[in-house]
């Protein structure tokens, strides 16, 4: 029997809080699951800092792959025999799903942006590259590694098997938006996922929704509304991501000033030089990172020392509303008071902002341009979601910003009682 269609003597199956079981019989995705790329996941958080707010929220992107794995385990068996539906594509979908998130960093999208590394990039890499994940899926075909990039990557040419992984109704967006509202103990994220996969059908590019199955799916994107302001955009959470991201560009400014540490970055110096290769972004995870963070608490540098301890204590920024079209003056003062007070604003006085675009329909040419929902009507003609649909309509193409001024009040309070800077601070502030 060949590899890609051997099958394990028995079923194994992971119990999950939120699908019961994760069940696999796939000689391939079992053998995947063992490798030390995936079971690196297992030390990377789904939510980054969000543990600092929710304190359930420490469930890994370990889970979520497995998740995310399960639901295309079942839409595929939803497919059997339908229009359109491949079957010899269904371990591709399943290891595309499995593998979708294998590139992400520690800290994940914090991480990121302070190296300016792109997570997908490195999960090409890991698939493309000598690793074990490469070796196990170059034994299903030559061609199969590549096959499995380009579905993550977006570049596949059967467009449904994309849309499984990557649409506005994907396995990933259904997987965690439960997940998280699981561990985080929130209740917005829940909704009728069985009903969604029920009604799910496969067409020539993409997958679509039995028009029966609307309001379920007008509840799941309610979810995903209520999930990114009340959870992923918590700005508890966001003080929590400004000072881990002013520890990595603090650490790596020091290390380009020539600074000497106590506990040198080992890990981080190919990224502080721009040079991050495979095994060294596959060395690192947030255990790594958290171990810095604790023994950088004693480094001479104070700046660093400061926001480290912070960061391990949960000692976060304070926050307050911040309008940069109408407030950009206030901000240039505080900035020279903070100067004044001894307290360095670009390590201190930081604005931060978060946006996100529920739902959107298909606007040819724009940036981001994003393949809509479709319905199946009972004529067998398709509808765009928000031409059906009141509630979708509502929101549909609404990008809705949100900003935030961080800063560390315990530094202010600590000032002299007489200092003019410390009254000037706290009425620009507070007003």
């Amino acid at each position: 029997m060949a590899y890609k269609d051997e099958k394990l003597h028995e079923e194994k199956v992971f119990k999950d809080p939120v699908h019961r079981y994760v069940h696999v019989r796939d000689r391939v995705i079992w053998d995947l699951v063992g490798t030390p790329e995936f079971q690196r996941l297992r030390r990377v958080k789904q939510l980054g800092t969000s543990y600092l707010t929710f304190h359930g929220a420490e469930h890994s992107r370990f889970n979520h792959s497995l998740g995310v794995y399960e639901i295309v385990r079942r839409i595929i068996d939803n497919f059997q025999n339908r229009e359109h539906w491949n079957h010899e594509e269904r371990l591709l979908c399943l290891t595309a799903a499995l593998l979708h998130d294998l590139g992400h960093g520690p800290f994940s999208h914090s991480f990121e942006k302070v190296f300016k590394l792109d997570h997908e990039y490195f999960t090409r890499a890991i698939i493309l590259g000598d690793t074990y994940v490469h070796a196990i899926l170059q034994r299903v075909a030559p061609d199969f590694p590549q096959k499995v990039a380009d579905v993550i990557n977006k570049t596949y040419e059967n467009k449904l098997v994309v849309s499984l992984i990557s649409s506005q109704i994907d396995a990933d967006r259904m997987d965690y938006l439960q997940r998280d509202a699981y561990f985080t103990g929130v209740s917005y994220g829940h909704f009728d996922m069985e009903r969604i996969l029920r009604v799910m059908r496969p067409m020539e590019d993409q997958v679509v929704v039995k028009e029966s199955g609307m309001h379920a799916v007008e509840d799941y994107i309610m979810s995903r509304y209520q999930m990114y302001w009340q959870v992923y955009f918590h700005p508890v959470t966001r003080s929590a991501e400004v000072i881990l991201t002013k520890v990595l560009h603090r650490a790596k400014q020091l290390y380009e000033e020539g600074y000497t540490f106590k506990c040198a970055p080992v890990h981080f110096e190919t990224f502080f030089k721009g040079e991050p290769d495979l095994q060294a972004y596959l060395k690192l995870d947030e255990a790594i990172t958290l171990y810095y963070f604790q023994m950088w608490q004693e480094e001479e540098d104070p700046i660093l020392s400061d926001l480290c301890w912070r960061f391990v204590n949960r000692k976060l920024f304070k926050y307050v509303e911040f309008n940069p079209n109408t407030q950009m003056n206030e901000w240039m003062e505080l900035y020279k008071l903070f100067q004044k007070a001894g307290m360095d604003p670009d390590y201190y006085l930081v604005v931060d902002s978060s946006s996100d675009l529920p739902y959107d329909f298909y606007r040819p040419g724009e940036e981001g341009e994003r393949l809509p929902i479709h319905l199946l009507l009972p004529n067998k003609e398709l509808q765009e979601l928000s031409r059906k649909s009141e509630i979708v309509e509502a929101i549909s193409g609404k990008k809705r910003t949100d900003h935030k001024l961080y800063f560390p009040k315990d530094l202010i309070e600590r000032l002299s009682k007489r200092s003019k800077t410390k009254k000037r601070i706290l009425e620009i502030l507070y007003g």
